[in-house]
């Protein structure tokens, strides 16, 4: 883990590594911007905010000095940008997860190979200027899910988290916490800025995508996160990610 104590030696470093699947990295920060790329397999990391997934060709910002865990879900290729936070004025101050556009996907695999420090002047340097150019007009994705700081209601949170494959519903929530449909939601949404069906949704399709990069199929994975049939849980897993759960498992889980 890079740059926990010690400071960046240029404006921008890139790194490219793998992770097995399973692997952990417990919580730690960084004293610069971290940006988490993966090109196959998922990553879930976890800070005190909520838990963000990074399906392959999205990227993850990291402010500076943000605690966050790690942890992979099948093999997984990582790109890594490490950024003086300063290094634009306009960069982006909170997490957030975002599709990686080609331009800028060729950008970091490029930034990977030049050494550091940069030979001034030449294509290295422009690369890098290009790559924090690209980085200014972030579009940002809910590929998050709140954790609420409020004990009982993270005490839910963590029992339903423990059995997706059961039809939830607000009134479940309200007979737990001895309340009101209507309590119930209000205080969901001040804790975590979501309704309880969002956050369900999110939850459970954070869930599918590590279960799919693990090799379960879409059926067993449907079911696994509450949804009888396959057909509704494809057409949710498209609309929020882009691709089909098919495709999502047919991506390469190699790269060259």
């Amino acid at each position: 883990m890079y740059f926990q104590t010690e400071q960046l030696t240029a404006p921008i470093m890139a790194f490219a590594y793998s992770y097995a699947h399973g692997i952990n990295e417990p919580q730690h920060a960084h004293t610069s911007v971290q940006l988490l790329h993966t090109l196959t397999g998922v990553l879930r990391v976890t800070t005190p905010q909520g838990r963000w997934i990074i399906p392959p060709d999205r990227a993850l910002w990291i402010p500076a000095n943000v605690p966050h865990s790690i942890k992979a879900h099948g093999k997984v290729e990582v790109r890594t940008l490490f950024l003086d936070p300063f290094a634009r004025a306009d960069l982006p101050s909170d997490c957030g997860i975002f599709q990686v556009p080609e331009l800028l996907k060729a950008l970091i695999n490029s930034a990977v190979d030049i050494p550091t420090p940069c030979p001034k002047g030449g294509r290295e340097e422009r690369i890098l200027e290009l790559v924090l150019d690209e980085l200014r007009d972030l579009s940002l994705h809910d590929f998050n899910v709140p954790l609420p700081e409020d004990e009982t209601l993270l005490k839910l949170c963590e029992k339903i988290t423990a059995r997706l494959e059961h039809p939830w519903s607000l009134t479940d929530a309200a007979y737990m916490l001895s309340v009101s449909d209507r309590t119930v939601s209000r205080r969901f949404h001040q804790a975590t800025g979501l309704s309880f069906g969002e956050w369900l949704r999110r939850k459970r399709l954070m869930r599918s995508m590590e279960l799919l990069a693990q090799g379960h199929n879409v059926i067993d994975t449907a079911l696994a996160v509450g949804y009888d049939s396959p057909g509704a849980f494809s057409a949710m897993f498209k609309r929020r990610v882009g691709l089909a759960p098919v495709d999502f498992i047919a991506q390469p889980q190699t790269v060259a």
